[in-house]
């Protein structure tokens, strides 16, 4: 037996400037587990293989608290009263602390999850209580 006797025809690929979700689609409803990836021209570039794929999502605890504090926080809490902390175990995010705005909260949680790696989120932010200074009295 040959190699052209078992391949499939025509050749599986994806082209390299699909996305990793796109390459995953193919693979799982294809039911293959190596995915060849070429250029503009058709020629082979590398493969993609389920490995590969879910490296992506298995990073560690660790890179994904340093991205949410370097790339999130800063930009959803610009000035909080006392620093938000992000604490992540399993790919769970959870954030502790106080919010200025406790509406940022759903703001901050949407953002989180599209941080590649991110389980869930859970926020136990409190909101801060601001005093809101009364009307001036009408000296008459």
């Amino acid at each position: 037996m040959t190699a052209t006797e078992l391949m499939a025809t025509p050749a599986l690929t994806i082209h390299a400037d699909a996305t990793l979700p796109e390459a995953a689609r193919i693979m799982a409803r294809r039911r293959v587990k190596r995915l060849p990836v070429t250029d503009s021209e058709g020629m082979l570039k590398g493969i993609v293989s389920r490995g590969d794929l879910l490296k992506v999502f298995l990073r560690s605890d660790d890179d994904i608290a340093e991205e949410v504090r370097h790339q999130v926080i800063p930009y959803v809490f610009a000035h909080p009263a006392e620093p938000v902390r992000v604490h992540v175990r399993d790919g769970v995010v959870t954030l502790t602390g106080e919010a200025d705005d406790p509406s940022l909260t759903a703001v901050a949680a949407r953002l989180i999850q599209a941080v590649e790696g991110v389980v869930d989120v859970e926020c136990d932010l409190s909101g801060r209580s601001v005093a809101h200074p009364s009307p001036p009295s009408d000296p008459r």
